[in-house]
């Protein structure tokens, strides 16, 4: 008998024509709930684009190529590697997350940075949780707007869940993360040569700019001076932490200083013919700032194009995953294809399955950062049980379908699935057990 040989690759070819035809034969295109998932899915798109795009992702890229170009694989390895102690790599991770107010999408390409450059497992993915889920401004006014008791157990617990769940990883994935280390430790070479104080000066620069182009209008009634003065202020201290990178660049990587002096000039000219739309100038600062390190040589220029490198990766993905979450989930306030009544059904109570709802929604949905307040204030006063919310508080910032993705091609389908599991699990736990204390 002849022996039948499959054809793979048409067989593929045939079940996309099958797929397609099934989805243009039943989709109901008149159905006025799946009209309004498309819509909800080009507007959650449009404002993650002008809302977090040019502020939150391009510097967290830079600073992603900047971690791949100008720290070596040798002062990763020193503080989050194996061989580091286990105390310092997971405090190092984990602080380094505080200090960034940042959302899941944002803290993407830092991640990528630091675990590409021989990061462990463990410390790497503390980082990731981290970032968004340990951010300092967003426990205070969940405290503040949620409550005292919210606010505590959620900044306790996202402490406690970057350090378990790093750990978890890195014994589940010991053997496979033994082998990256030993290839990045060879490859690594020696440490750089250049002292640290201007890295972290150079690092620190970054940070801060990232952190005041991004700094959320304080609410009048619950906020200090101070808050309000960086707020109204954040353009122009952005601009001065700005040029005084530019004089870093020039000092400590060699980049002209004849450049530094024209760009300065050009985004002081668009700024004042600009005043209100401050967005233009800094889009002109970026655009100046890569077409010069296109014709640098050496570091400046490999700066240039590893930022590509990461934009290239992460931003079609976090568009896709955008696109895919708006459709289901919709903003808040407005109805997509999932409606909001099942979900607000779903989490009253304090039982596991609202507690486990609770958390498998909220690593779904995508909440840029602080949002996620507001909307759970919304959600607690239509009957969502305080269980539930700290359970979706712990899990919903630090992922999000986007970023799910993005992490994917970074770790591959086990690593990635392993950390959205046990963000579920223990988001459920806690919220599970925290509901069942307040009785």
């Amino acid at each position: 008998m002849k022996q039948l040989k499959v054809n793979w690759k048409e067989l593929k070819i045939l079940g996309l024509m099958v797929a397609v035809f099934i989805a243009a034969y039943f989709i109901p295109f008149e159905s006025a709930r799946f009209k309004g998932g498309i819509l909800e899915a080009f507007y959650m798109l449009q404002e993650y684009a002008r809302q977090h795009v040019l502020l939150c992702l391009i510097p967290a890229l830079f600073i992603a190529g900047g971690v791949s170009v100008f720290i070596s694989s040798a002062s990763v390895m020193k503080y989050l590697g194996p061989a580091a102690k286990k105390t310092v790599a997971y405090a190092v991770a984990s602080v380094s997350g505080a200090v960034l107010a940042v959302c899941s999408c944002t803290i993407l390409p830092l991640f990528s940075g630091i675990y590409k450059r021989g990061a462990g497992l463990g410390p790497a993915i503390a980082f990731l949780y981290s970032g968004p889920a340990i951010n300092v401004l967003a426990i205070v006014m969940t405290a503040r707007i949620l409550g005292l008791q919210i606010g505590i157990a959620r900044a306790v617990g996202a402490v406690i869940f970057s350090i378990i769940i790093g750990l978890i990883m890195h014994v589940w994935f010991r053997k496979e993360e033994s082998e990256r280390q030993k290839n990045a430790a060879g490859f690594g070479g020696a440490e750089q040569s250049r002292p640290l104080w201007q890295t972290v000066i150079y690092f620190a620069l970054m940070i801060l700019i990232l952190i005041f182009l991004n700094w959320a209008q304080p609410n009048s009634a619950t906020s200090n001076g101070l808050m309000l003065w960086a707020y109204s202020w954040r353009w122009v201290i952005s601009a001065i932490l700005a040029l005084l990178l530019g004089i870093a660049l020039h000092l400590f990587y060699g980049f002209k200083l004849w450049k530094v002096i024209v760009s300065g000039i050009i985004v002081l000219i668009v700024g004042i013919l600009f005043p209100m739309q401050p967005l233009i100038p800094f889009v002109t600062a970026i655009v100046l700032i890569s077409l010069f390190l296109a014709f640098e040589q050496g570091e400046l220029k490999e700066w240039l194009g590893s930022t590509w490198d990461f934009a290239k990766l992460i931003i079609p993905l976090l568009f896709l995953g955008v696109l895919i979450a708006g459709a289901l989930l919709g903003r808040p306030g407005h109805e997509a294809w999932i409606p909001s009544r099942w979900i607000e059904l779903a989490v009253g109570g304090n039982s596991l399955w609202a507690n486990f709802f609770a958390s498998i929604s909220g690593a779904f949905m995508y909440f840029a950062t602080l949002t996620e307040v507001p909307i759970l204030q919304g959600l607690l006063g239509s009957g969502m049980g305080k269980g539930p919310a700290l359970a979706l508080l712990l899990s919903g910032p630090a992922l999000s379908l986007p970023s799910m993705l993005v992490i994917n091609t970074v770790l591959g389908f086990k690593k990635t699935a392993a950390f959205i599991l046990l963000v579920v699990i223990m988001s459920t736990v806690t919220g599970f057990l925290f509901g069942a204390f307040l009785g």
